[in-house]
């Protein structure tokens, strides 16, 4: 018998009627599949085996029913009845062993069974009832520990990733990845920490949780899996945390519930960190924000996501800021130091009652946000007190290591979501190519272009070539002798060529800048009032940054 159905059930821990009939036991009893053939991939949760007429109020739903008919009746009606109310019950498939009560099942049976889509078996060989119950629970028991073992294979990964350096991003990753559906960690109140995994047709989770969990928050979907994080230590009996599976692209199985349980107990040892549940929450906005910046998310979904993550700016302009620690963060400034940043710039921020998203991405050192104006000449005065709170928090949550530079601060331009996403991802590129620029409390993403310019072409072999051809001789000479010639060259382009005010910051008198400028010309064999040898030389000073 191969009708081209499923015969295993791994993901519910249990088998199929057609892998049942497929065992020697009911094999031997040459089964015929009279009605139900297109169902025979339901799940035999146990079987029974009765000739009681009302057998079905001893039932749980699920089971294999055998029988030799005695309990089914002798009139149409009762026969019609029996199969109902197993139909009713929710039985996997009743099978008929023929014999000295039917040489052939009666059509009233056959017909509601049709009708009632429940699979009907006649068997027409007599088998031994106790030889196919022991056969099909073994079956149930082995796949139940198939399923055991995905679970635990999960909880393996799991640990590993956390072993590793990961964090629970991808604890939740490794989650949604197996049930093929988009993971929740909510708060015990029903506030969204972070969301792992794409929706139907790739969509953002968090457009899954604005449409389904947003609008169920008294009854999930039919056939979530919620399971409780524990907190406040064994026996407490409180909730820390809620892992939310909901079924959105795929059917959710026993196993993910029991992964998700095994989950949820990794996941507790990890919240038990002070100030976890911040520093995921302001990963999954830096999430948000990067995907905006890339393109994944389009203008038109963009403000209903910022809603989930707690960002209402209305109709104000949005201005981008991105901050990027120089050398990465201190290694003693883990263990929640992201979200101490996170929340010390929020808070200062929300002093003045400005709308802001601010956003952490650990790995590239960098803090994203987007904030609401209430027009755009606010921008300076915003971009002050933006970059004093960034630098601030730094401190705070002692992320600078000893030595570093200071955090650069990058300004992007103001305009709508159409415009938010190139504006973040500009500021974020500038960011990285202001990297061991003099000192300012913050940048504006415009006046960079140059640079970001640069930084792009850092890696081809022209612009070492180039920075080699325009400044090499001055370099070669700073390497042997003193006193430096390239930052009196830097200083004296900085200012436009305006010698009194270069002496005056070199702390100079004029003959000494003088001879160091004719010096500078000597090396590099050119004429620095020359407009085509000021560009190339600016350039070459702001090129140097970026290659050895």
């Amino acid at each position: 018998m191969n009708s081209g159905i499923d015969t295993s059930d791994p993901r519910g821990g249990g088998i199929t009627v057609q892998r049942a009939l497929e065992l020697p036991g009911l094999r031997g009893g040459l089964p015929e599949v009279l009605a139900g053939a297109d169902r025979l991939g339901r799940s035999v949760r146990w079987v029974h085996a009765g000739e009681v007429p009302h057998i079905a109020s001893l039932l749980k739903g699920g089971e294999l029913l055998l029988t030799t008919g005695y309990g089914l009746g002798t009139r149409p009606a009762e026969q019609r009845a029996f199969v109902r109310t197993l139909a009713e019950r929710g039985i996997a498939a009743l099978v008929v062993e023929l014999g000295p009560r039917f040489t052939r099942l009666p059509a009233a049976l056959v017909d509601t069974a049709r009708a009632a889509g429940l699979p009907l078996v006649q068997l027409h060989r007599e088998v031994p009832f106790v030889a196919v119950t022991e056969e099909v629970h073994t079956e149930i028991v082995n796949g139940h520990y198939a399923l055991l073992q995905q679970a635990e294979e999960v909880h393996r990964r799991c640990t590993e990733a956390l072993l590793g350096g990961g964090g629970i991003p991808q604890v939740l990753g490794i989650l949604a990845d197996f049930s093929g559906n988009p993971v929740f960690l909510e708060t015990a109140d029903e506030q969204l920490l972070y969301a792992a995994g794409a929706g139907p047709a790739g969509a953002d989770p968090l457009q899954v949780w604005e449409g389904l969990r947003g609008r169920h928050k008294d009854e999930p979907p039919s056939g979530s899996v919620l399971v409780d994080v524990p907190g406040g230590g064994p026996g407490t009996g409180s909730v820390r945390a809620r892992l939310v599976l909901l079924p959105v692209s795929a059917p959710l199985e026993p196993v993910h519930r029991i992964a998700a349980e095994r989950t949820a107990g990794v996941l507790a040892v990890v919240l038990m960190q002070a100030r976890q549940e911040e520093e995921l929450a302001a990963r999954g906005r830096g999430d948000f924000l990067t995907d905006l910046a890339e393109g994944r998310i389009t203008a038109e979904d963009a403000p209903a996501q910022a809603r989930v993550l707690g960002f209402k700016p209305g109709r104000s302009p949005l201005l981008p800021v991105v901050m990027r620690l120089a050398d990465g963060p201190s290694p003693t400034g883990g263990g929640g130091g992201w979200a101490v940043l996170a929340r010390a710039v929020a808070e200062e921020l929300a002093s003045v009652g400005v709308p802001v998203l601010v956003g952490v991405r650990p790995v590239e050192g960098r803090v994203p946000l987007l904030l609401g104006l209430r027009s755009e000449s606010e921008r300076p005065a915003v971009a002050d007190r933006v970059a004093a709170a960034l630098r601030a928090g730094v401190e705070r949550a002692g992320m600078r290591r000893p030595g570093a530079q200071p955090p650069v601060v990058v300004v992007g331009v103001p305009g709508g979501w159409a415009a938010a996403s190139a504006s973040l991802r500009h500021a974020a590129e500038t960011a990285t190519a202001a990297q061991g620029l003099s000192d300012r409390p913050w940048y504006d993403a415009r006046r960079l272009d140059t640079d970001l310019l640069l930084w792009r072409l850092r890696d081809h072999p022209d612009l070492a070539a180039f920075v080699d051809r325009a400044i090499g001789p001055l370099r070669d000479h700073d390497n042997r002798s003193k006193p430096p010639l390239l930052p009196t060259l830097e200083t004296y382009l900085a200012h436009a060529g305006r010698k009194a005010e270069t002496a005056r910051e070199l702390h100079l008198n004029r003959q000494t800048l003088y001879n160091r400028l004719a010096r500078i010309g000597e090396l590099l064999g050119t004429d620095l009032d020359d407009p085509q040898t000021v560009l190339a030389l600016s350039l070459a000073l702001r090129a140097r940054r970026f290659v050895p």
